[in-house]
């Protein structure tokens, strides 16, 4: 992995980069003290971290990660920062914003947004069911709001979850986080199972179901006039993207998913990732051509008998590495979720 929580990052980006929740053999490392891992080291078994503990260390981290506030249009704005990118339509009408950060970055999130105007959050999208883009649904309900999102959010909220491959213990053993049911009030309060359209403050909200790509619940959503686009977490700007083949995330969906939106986009159009920072048409252009490439190489392997760790000890990405290993998760690490995601 290319950066160490437990040591001091030298630069925002790279606590951005290292933000995104993402597969790792060594995740471990960024979420444990030094010296559960030297006592590891020594021969001690020490007790594995509860999913509980494990959980709150990623919120921590998560929320580590300082927020900046970006103009993308008169009347839209990005925070970034504390669990990826936050996107707010404000005026007359109200706030409508896409995506809420982790739980613990909530007093930052509610003092941006009261930096803002007076005018209260109407209407809150999920892009889809990760805590990391919901936490801050049941506060956001609590204030008024509405939680839209689509249908396969709500139903992926409602049920117990394990993520696959967050970690790998110190025997090789690749472990699941857990996730309980969402409690009520964090529900989305309206779904819609393919498209929706809002009308507010002069703007056009465009929201559209992705085939299942990173999740079985993405949406993207369109703010026409302003021309900015939010991908949630099918797109990861500048890295290696984790994808969720428990939710029916799925490597083919992540590519057609850039493709969506790359025949919506023109080269003035800002996109904005899930994780990264913002993005253009000619990043997505490459994060999809990667994309391809990397389903390629791996179903060659896959095809050929190939077990993963196989495919690991193959190096399919060697030459994709300095690019795009700047996150938590590195060519090995992605080999694994693609092969998990075909």
């Amino acid at each position: 992995m290319k950066f160490n929580f437990l040591q001091k990052q030298s630069s925002r980006r790279e606590m951005l980069q290292g933000s995104a929740t993402l597969a790792g053999s060594a995740f471990l490392v960024h979420l444990f003290p030094a010296t559960l891992l030297r006592a590891s080291a020594a021969g001690y078994a020490p007790q594995a971290p509860s999913p509980a503990d494990l959980l709150a260390n990623m919120r921590a981290k998560f929320n580590a990660v300082p927020m900046e506030t970006q103009k993308l249009a008169d009347n839209v704005t990005m925070f970034d920062g504390p669990g990826g990118a936050v996107v707010v339509l404000n005026g007359p009408d109200g706030k409508f914003m896409v995506d809420t950060f982790v739980l613990p970055a909530w007093p930052k999130l509610k003092e941006a947004l009261d930096g803002l105007g007076n005018a209260p959050v109407k209407c809150v999208i999920d892009t889809h069911w990760h805590f990391d883009h919901t936490d801050n649904n049941a506060q956001l309900h609590a204030a008024g709001a509405t939680v839209l999102a689509h249908d396969n959010t709500w139903k992926r909220m409602s049920e117990p979850h394990d993520l696959p491959i967050l970690y790998r213990g110190a025997d090789g053993t690749l472990h699941d986080l857990h996730f309980d049911p969402s409690p009520a009030e964090a529900l989305p309060q309206q779904t819609f199972p393919d498209s929706y359209k809002l009308q507010a403050n002069g703007e056009t909200l465009a929201l559209q179901h992705f085939a299942p790509a990173h999740t079985d619940s993405d949406v993207y959503v369109h703010f026409q006039k302003a021309n900015v686009i939010s991908m949630g977490d099918t797109f990861f700007n500048g890295m290696y993207p984790y994808i969720d083949p428990g939710t029916g995330g799925k490597i083919t969906g992540m590519i057609a998913a850039a493709d969506k939106i790359l025949s919506l986009a023109d080269n003035d159009t800002k996109i904005v990732a899930g994780h990264g920072p913002l993005g253009n048409k000619a990043d997505l252009t490459k994060f999809r051509d990667m994309l391809i490439t990397s389903r390629d190489r791996v179903q060659k392997l896959k095809s050929a008998g190939k077990s993963a760790q196989e495919a690991v000890a193959e190096k399919p990405f060697a030459d994709l590495e300095p690019a795009w290993g700047k996150g938590i998760i590195n060519g090995d690490q992605f080999v694994q979720v693609v092969y998990l995601a075909l």
